[in-house]
């Protein structure tokens, strides 16, 4: 009788072993339970990401009352023409952030589509008061120059895409003969920046996927918040 070496038979075992965990397929259930994980993982690091905007928010409010009594002290002089911006700034971007814990994949677009718009109405107001007057934007050609996809979301995001770029190309060419000196020319090119700003905004906007619904509105949330903290910080430079 022949006996099998038993290092052999182990390397057998062994292999079985390997071949039927290699062969086994993820169950349904097994699949529901990944889903179910990276859903909850997804939603705490939104709610973490809420939670340290909340807390930004409450140092930008905090820091804006004392430097707004120091205003109406009379011991700071505001900037001109922030003192008035900035309050209603300071309100929009607490909203902004309270309105993160309800946007979801299916109404982020709608939210973001009237965030953009009203920025760009702001920028354009400023633009008109500078520079008198806006060239009429052109109508749509119903192509980006990159051709417009036919998919429900891509093409209603291109269409967007293409008024704004048309918006802020009239906006450009408004600004670009202003001739201006001191306190006029440092407020011309800030809005020359605001504009580049927007057109940024739009140059990522245009590449964005209906999957990218929250990195896109925590962006945009996030940078007006900065926007918002750094206006509050020459809120009073200017002393009585």
């Amino acid at each position: 009788m022949h006996r099998r070496p038993v290092a052999a038979i182990l390397t057998v075992l062994s292999f079985v072993v390997v071949s039927a965990a290699c062969n086994r397929t993820t169950t349904p259930a097994e699949s529901r339970t990944d889903d179910a994980d990276r859903t909850a993982d997804a939603q705490q690091e939104r709610a973490g990401e809420i939670s340290r905007l909340d807390q930004r928010i409450a140092e930008i409010e905090r820091e804006y009352a004392e430097k707004s009594q120091k205003v109406a002290s009379g011991a700071r002089i505001a900037t001109a023409g922030l003192k008035e911006e900035l309050k209603e700034d300071v309100a929009n971007v607490r909203q902004a952030v309270d309105d993160l814990r309800s946007t979801s994949p299916e109404n982020w677009w709608e939210r973001h589509e009237q965030a953009m718009a009203r920025t760009a109405e702001d920028v354009e107001a400023d633009v008109r008061r500078l520079a008198g007057k806006l060239a009429p934007v052109p109508a749509p050609t119903g192509t980006t120059g990159e051709g417009v996809s036919t998919a429900p979301f891509t093409s209603r995001r291109d269409a967007f895409v293409e008024r704004l770029r048309a918006r802020v190309e009239a906006m450009d060419n408004a600004l670009e003969n202003i001739d201006a000196r001191g306190a006029r020319e440092t407020e011309v090119e800030d809005t020359r920046a605001r504009v580049q700003k927007l057109n940024d905004d739009i140059g990522r906007l245009r590449t964005a996927e209906a999957d990218d619904w929250w990195e896109v509105t925590r962006v945009r949330v996030t940078e007006y918040l900065d926007r918002v903290e750094a206006s509050v910080d020459r809120l009073d430079n200017d002393k009585s």
